[in-house]
Parts: structure tokens; C-alpha cells; sequence
């Protein structure tokens, strides 16, 4: 076009047509009826030139052109005054207003101006007919408009077979183009099939081809008819390609569309039908089964107006729509909560206690609190009650402790582990937005429990990791917590659910990795290790037992004495709770059971004598006197998440200029404890029975044992003073005595956590002798009273309180030595006295 879009012509005005002229079908771009043109026309030299916004011009088409700019205008007045030809160029830049010989192409159409159409709004609209092709020399004028030197190009035409075919693949094409065009007119295969010239076929299949300005401009300046074929031929197939993709999609979504809707003509027929029958439909009843399962389930009055609201919008939505299912999965599951579905509790006290005993061998503390909130339920059975915790070391009994306390309540029993778990969606669950969303494990376990009120434990509490998905123990925030958790929100219900019927018991190792708000929320119940006795009732009463049945066996075929139990726990288990001795008895059953599987019924009795037979050489020993025989090793006691344990400290010294050496991978803490050990002994190395000056010519090395644990801590501080003096005094330590606490600069023994722990794997592992912190006095009232009446207990409040009791006394030689040593400076003094009084 010359400036802007093309409108639509109307006639005003004919141009003249001289009486030569006669009727000749042409191509036209319109596909209107052909226009009377001169047979021969001449083309001057110069002609105007007229520049075209985004358009290219062929011969022999026809085409409107919207002029607007000034200089056209001019242009056409002068043209059509004269001979009606003028130039048409194309611009290289469609916003170049007032373009020169730089901005336009070379090559262009000498066109006639067959008529002048003046627009209501003023505008003027000219229809052309290309006539050859040109190319522009120069210009030789620009003002009033452009009028440039022209040199006319005719098509050169090689008649060859390759011609031929290219003409025919070309209307071919063509053809199937109009076909699958549904903008384009039914006589453009008419006027298709009246081309006779391949020049004019290829420039008229051009004008028409969906491709941009630069590729036009190509095809019009490829002056060989054949080669022009070649580009036209390939834009076709590229087009016609395209054409025959968009017309199987659009076919396909024919189809589907005409089988969607024929289903919902027949569905409607069906439903007619079936009404008319009085019978429903799938949909229908389906629909009709959901309401009743509403109105059973007995929801509380906002989740039952957000179910029905549900149940509406379900019945209006097609069965195949996706929608559909994820509707039906949410009412099911709100149908699916026991909301008013609940057990009865049984509030006998007795009864629970005689449960409790029956399952559990000791742990009178637990049996007693747990006593305690039964009592409270019975009197008040709608109160809020707390969140207990269970705090202590593997195989101690916290898991089955949960399951006896629903056995005496007569609830339902639900273990979720939350060990690893990660992803805040397991406890909140996921919104319905999300493909393949569910409920939480909350939920999930009420569901499958079938009551509203059953003893849930949250296992592993302090096992929970966090990573982007969020934080588990944040959500579990309001899950345990009495004061909100009856309104706790599900993301994928929705709705509030209440939990304050639900008795939450949660079990930790080690508390310290559980976030201080969680801990805030729960009511913290330790659970101590187990005294050797205590081990062996356990076994006698339930391992034993339970292994036996496990096995297939009975006590006639096999009996295992107390001795081989306590051979089996001292030297075959090291361990706070039972796990590994209940391994060992089991151990024994699997040898014993084969004997029994190949004919021998002779039953079998196991003694202190015989264990070795069944499960060989002993794996651990006694060692604390063979490590503290020799002066610098101390035994210090630690606490672990899985119980309590013994460490030793050993120092040395070797030639150096007074440093200290750390290794054992211990933590921060441990490293400033041995640091203030060290300065403390340098500082007060006179009174402590240490010669400082051999400590200024010597480096101290202290090494902790077992360097692929890592450890940490200050309950170590004690054990390396001890170490330490017991180094530079070659005063051995004790091997019967251990110790714990924290020291100061000021030589304080501070308290320390886990007296409990620590003290019964002193117990274990034959210590006597337990040095303790003063301050951790009232600790002791925890520590099984077994262990209390085998251990000594030194309360230490300074460290020379623990030198006192930690090291051996100094041989009599030593003290000889040293009263030699002083008698004789006495004697010498003396004499120096007598000589100089003499002098």
C-alpha cells in the first residue's frame, strides 16, 4: 500500500478507456471480474515514482492503494492527466516518511492507474494494474514528487520439461491452497486455470502467498521465469503444509466437539427417560448416596454447610470432567473423618494399673503420671489435658509404653514416625489446587483409626529435619498444643478439625535437637536406662517369653538360667535399654532351634558356662583398670542420645616449649574445657602436688579415645584436671573411680545434666566409685535405687575435693625421699649458720 491500510472500493468514477481497447482476461488480486486494458502499452523511460509501505506490486495483478502523504497525491493528479503509468516501489523501512533513492529497492512495477476512488472522509484510493517490471537507474527529480530513470525487464522464458513441471506442481498446489483457504473467493480456480504464461502464473501466485516484504521483493526481482517457479513452488508447499495441519486439528476438534455434544444429547435423552421410569442416573445417585453419607457422619454445622456446598457443585459438573473426581475424593473424605465417632474410656484406676504392671517392669515415675492423668479424665472428661513427652534412650520401652497406656484407656492406638520427615505437607497436608493432593498424616491416621479420640504417638519428635518444603515441627506447633489444636486446620479439608480429644504422646532420644516452642508445648517425662537387675526381670518375664514363641518354641525345650542372663548382658550387651539383649536371647533360640528342626528333643539349658556355645567369645570386657593403671588416663562419664557412657582422657608429655595438643574430635566446648584444665593446673600447680617448671619444658598432649565419634561438652572438665595432675604428680587415677562436672579458673565444680544416665553406665561398666558435682546432689533421688546402694557417690565441690578422691596416694618412698631431702637442707643450714657465726 502507499501509505496506509486498503478500505473498501466503492465506485465513483470510471477512467476513460480509449476505442482500441479491447476485453482480455487478467489475474486480479480482488478476484473481481476482469477490467479492459490496452493491448500494447509503452512504457516511457522516466516515469513517477510512487513508494509503497509494506506491499510489493507484480505485473499483471490487480490491487487498491490508500494515498496519503502529499507527494502522492501530487503524484497521482499529474498521472492521471497524462498516461496513467507511474512506478511502484517498495520502501525498505515502513516509517521513512519522505523517502530518497537510499531508501527504497531497486526494482519495482510500472503499474496504470484504472480508477480514482475519493473516500466520504476525504482520503483518496487508487485501483492499479501491473504491467512489467523495472529497475530504477536514478532519480531525477524529487519535488513536486519523485520521477526517476527506469530500465523495463522482461521475463526470459527457457521452455524446458522442468517447466513444464513446475507449472503443473504449482497449480496443483495452488488448487489445494484454495481449497484450505476458507477467506479465499470459489472463482480465484477459474481465474487459476486462465494463466497461461508461466511468468504471469508465478507473479500472480506470488501477489497471493502468505510471506513477508523481503521474500516478495525477492520473487520480484527474479527476472527467470523458471527459477521464479522454483521459490514460488517451495513457499506453496511451506504454506500448503501448514494448511493441512491447522485442517486435521481443526477436524479433530470437529469430532470431538460433535461426539461431546451427541453424549450430552444422549445423557439428557437418558435422563428423561430414567425420571420418567422413576429411576437416577449414575451421576444422580451418586450424588443422592453422598448427601446420606453427610447426614450420618454427623459433621459439625459449618463442615456440613461446606460439604453440601461441595455436593451441589458436584452435581453440576460432568462426570468426565476432571473436576469431577477431585470433587468426589474431597466429600469422600470429609465423610470418611469420625467427627462424632469416638470410644468409650475406661477410667478404672485400677484396672489401668494393673496394665501397666503387667507390660512394663519398673518405670514407676511414667506409671504414675500416667495414673495421674486418668484420674484427672475421670473427673473431668471434656478437660484439655496435657501433651506428655517420653525422653530417653533406645529400647527402653517408649513405644510400647504408648500402647499399654491405650490398652488401659481402652482407646484406639495410632504411631506416626517423624523420623526424616521433611516436608510440612505430611503433617498439614496438601491444598486441593495441586494434582494428586491428600489429607495430612494427622488426618490420614484418624481416618484409619475410626474415632476421634485415640492415644496418637508421635514417634522420633526429634528426628525432624527441615528443608524448602518447610519446617514439620513448626506445624506441629499447633498440633500439641492444648489451646489451639481444637480448631486445627488441614490445608487439604479445609475445615477445622478438632483434636483436643485426641491424647498426643510424643518420644525423643535426646530433647535438645527439638525446637524450644515444641518443647515449650509438652510436658517432658524422662525415662532412665535399666539397672542390671532391671534387665534381668525384663528378660525373665517378657524376652524370654516372647522369644520362645517367635522361635516356635517352648520352655521345655529350652530354659536359660539367670546366670547366663547376666553373662549375656555383661558381656555380650552394652546398651541403656534391652534391643540388643532381646538380639542375643533370640540368638540362642535360632541355636537352639535347629538342634530341635533336626530330631534332637533333648531340651536345652543354657548356663554362665554354656553361653559361649551359642554365641561365642565375649565382645566386651572389663577395661577400666587396664586403661587407668598408668598415671595420666582418667575415666570421665558422657551422655548420648543413647544413653549414658564412659570416655577416657589420656594425657602425655613429650619435650616442647609448655603447648597443649587436642585430639579425639572433640567439640568447642570439650576443647575450652581442657584449656581451662591446663591453666588451672599451671596456675596452681604448687598446691595441686605439680613441679611447674617441668611443665614450661614439655608439650601436653590430651587425647580422647574413640576418634571417630565426635564429642562435646563441659561434664569433661573434671576428668582431664585429673588427667592432668595425675601426669606431672605420676599419681595414677583410680580405676575404680569415675567422674563428671565442670570446672572454673577459680578450681568450682559446676553441675551437670544427665546424673541419671551417667551414673547407671558407671554401674555397667563396674565402676565403684562416682564423682559427682555437689550441686547435682538432688539428682541422685532419680537414680534407681539399685545403683544408688552399689556405687560410693563423692560429692565434690572444688577440684581438690576431686583430687583428693580421684588420685592414689603417693608411695612411701616418695614421702621418704622428701623427708630425707628436708632433714638434710635443715642439717646444712644449721652448719652454714654455725661456720658463719664462727667467722
Amino acid at each position: 500500500m502507499a501509505d496506509d491500510d486498503t478500505v473498501d472500493l466503492t465506485r465513483e468514477q470510471q477512467v476513460e478507456q480509449d476505442d482500441s481497447e479491447r476485453e482480455q482476461p487478467v489475474a486480479t488480486v480482488l478476484g473481481g471480474r476482469p477490467e479492459r486494458l490496452p493491448e500494447h502499452v509503452s512504457i516511457p523511460d522516466e516515469l513517477p515514482i510512487l513508494p509503497l509501505r509494506d506491499s510489493v506490486a507484480f505485473p499483471g495483478t490487480i490491487m487498491p492503494l490508500t494515498v496519503g502523504r502529499e507527494k502522492s497525491r501530487r503524484l497521482i493528479d499529474s498521472a492521471l492527466t497524462g498516461s496513467k503509468i507511474v512506478g511502484l516501489v517498495s520502501q525498505r523501512f515502513l516509517e521513512t516518511e519522505d523517502p530518497d533513492l537510499g531508501d527504497l529497492y531497486r526494482v519495482g512495477t510500472a503499474v496504470m492507474i484504472l480508477r480514482l476512488l475519493k473516500m466520504p472522509d476525504g482520503s483518496q484510493s487508487i485501483v492499479v494494474h501491473g504491467l512489467s517490471r523495472f529497475g530504477l537507474e536514478s532519480l531525477i527529480r524529487t519535488e513536486p514528487f519523485m520521477v526517476g530513470k527506469v530500465n523495463v525487464r522482461e521475463d526470459r522464458v527457457e521452455p524446458s520439461t522442468e517447466l513444464e513441471a513446475l507449472i503443473h506442481n504449482c497449480r496443483h498446489a495452488a488448487s489445494r491452497v484454495i481449497e484450505l483457504s476458507p477467506n479465499v473467493a470459489d472463482d480465484a480456480k477459474i481465474v487459476l486455470s486462465n494463466i497461461e504464461q508461466p511468468g504471469a502464473l508465478a507473479d500472480f501466485l506470488a501477489a497471493n502467498l502468505s510471506i513477508g516484504l523481503v521474500h516478495k521483493q525477492e520473487l520480484l526481482e527474479t527476472f527467470d521465469v523458471t527459477q521464479r517457479l522454483r521459490k514460488v513452488h517451495a513457499a506453496l508447499a511451506t504454506q500448503l503444509e501448514v494448511l493441512e495441519l491447522s485442517d486435521k486439528l481443526q477436524t479433530q476438534v470437529k469430532e470431538q466437539i460433535g461426539e461431546s455434544q451427541r453424549q450430552y444429547f444422549l445423557r439428557e435423552q437418558l435422563k428423561v427417560i430414567q425420571k420418567e421410569l422413576g429411576q437416577l442416573d449414575q451421576q444422580d445417585a451418586e450424588v443422592q448416596r453422598l448427601k446420606e453419607r453427610i447426614a450420618k457422619a454427623k459433621m459439625p454445622e459449618s463442615v456440613q454447610e461446606a460439604a453440601e456446598r461441595e455436593v451441589d457443585r458436584l452435581s453440576k459438573i460432568p462426570t468426565a470432567s476432571p473436576e469431577y473426581s477431585v470433587a468426589m475424593d474431597y466429600v469422600d473424605w470429609l465423610c470418611r473423618v469420625p467427627w462424632s465417632v469416638s470410644t468409650e474410656d475406661q477410667l478404672d484406676i485400677g484396672r489401668a494399673e494393673r496394665v501397666l504392671d503387667h507390660d512394663h517392669y519398673g518405670l514407676e515415675k511414667i506409671k504414675k503420671r500416667i495414673v495421674q492423668f486418668l484420674a484427672v479424665r475421670k473427673l473431668k472428661p471434656h478437660g484439655r489435658g496435657p501433651i506428655l513427652c517420653f525422653v530417653g534412650p533406645p529400647g527402653v520401652g517408649k513405644t510400647s509404653l504408648g500402647q499399654s497406656i491405650a490398652r488401659a484407656m481402652g482407646r484406639k492406638f495410632i504411631r506416626m514416625s517423624l523420623g526424616g520427615m521433611r516436608d510440612e505437607a505430611d503433617i498439614r497436608g496438601h491444598r486441593r489446587t495441586y494434582i494428586g493432593s491428600l489429607p495430612g498424616r494427622i488426618v490420614q491416621d484418624i481416618v484409619k483409626a475410626g474415632a476421634n479420640n485415640p492415644v496418637f504417638m508421635l514417634d522420633e519428635v526429634d528426628k525432624i529435619g527441615a528443608d524448602f518444603r518447610g519446617d514439620p515441627a513448626a506445624a506441629l506447633l499447633e498440633v500439641l498444643d492444648p489451646q489451639q489444636n481444637y480448631s486445627f486446620t488441614d490445608h487439604y479439608l479445609d475445615v477445622p478439625l478438632d483434636l483436643s480429644r485426641v491424647m498426643f504422646i510424643a518420644t525423643a532420644n535426646y530433647i535438645d535437637p527439638v525446637i524450644p516452642a515444641l518443647q515449650d508445648r509438652m510436658e517432658l517425662i524422662e525415662l532412665p536406662g535399666y539397672t542390671e537387675q532391671d534387665k534381668l526381670h525384663i528378660a525373665r518375664r517378657y524376652l524370654v517369653p516372647r522369644q520362645l514363641a517367635e522361635h516356635g518354641l517352648t520352655a521345655k525345650d529350652l530354659t536359660i538360667d539367670d546366670g547366663a542372663l547376666l553373662r549375656i548382658i555383661d558381656g555380650y550387651t552394652r546398651e541403656a535399654g534391652v534391643r540388643n539383649l532381646e538380639r542375643q536371647i533370640a540368638g540362642v533360640c535360632r541355636a537352639v532351634a535347629v538342634r530341635v528342626a533336626r530330631g534332637k528333643r533333648r531340651a536345652a539349658h543354657v548356663t554362665a558356662k554354656t553361653v559361649r556355645r551359642y554365641l561365642g567369645p565375649e565382645r566386651f570386657e572389663p577395661e577400666t583398670a587396664s586403661r587407668t593403671s598408668v598415671p595420666g588416663v582418667a575415666t570421665g562419664l558422657a551422655f548420648a542420645p543413647s544413653g549414658g557412657m564412659i570416655i577416657f582422657v589420656e594425657a602425655t608429655r613429650m619435650p616442647g616449649k609448655g603447648g597443649l595438643i587436642l585430639t579425639g574430635q572433640i567439640g568447642d566446648v570439650m576443647r575450652e574445657s581442657a584449656q581451662a584444665a591446663f591453666s588451672l593446673v599451671r596456675s596452681r600447680g604448687a598446691k595441686l602436688g605439680v613441679h611447674i617448671e617441668k611443665l614450661a619444658s614439655c608439650d601436653i598432649h590430651i587425647h580422647v579415645p574413640a576418634g571417630a565419634v565426635p564429642k562435646d561438652g563441659p561434664s569433661a572438665g573434671v576428668a582431664m584436671l585429673a588427667a592432668l595432675v595425675s601426669l606431672c604428680s605420676e599419681r595414677p587415677v583410680r580405676s575404680d573411680v569415675a567422674m563428671t562436672g565442670e570446672i572454673t579458673l577459680r578450681g568450682l565444680v559446676l553441675p551437670v545434666g544427665g546424673i541419671k544416665e551417667k551414673v547407671l553406665a558407671a554401674e555397667r561398666a563396674g565402676i565403684s566409685t562416682v564423682i559427682l558435682p555437689q550441686r547435682n546432689k538432688n539428682d541422685l533421688a532419680d537414680v534407681p535405687k539399685e545403683a544408688r546402694e552399689k556405687l560410693t557417690f563423692v560429692l565434690a565441690a572444688r577440684v581438690e575435693d576431686v583430687l583428693k578422691a580421684a588420685l592414689e596416694p603417693p608411695p612411701a618412698h616418695v614421702g621418704a625421699r622428701r623427708k630425707k631431702k628436708t632433714r638434710s637442707r635443715a642439717v646444712g643450714k644449721a652448719a652454714r649458720k654455725v661456720k658463719a657465726k664462727a667467722e
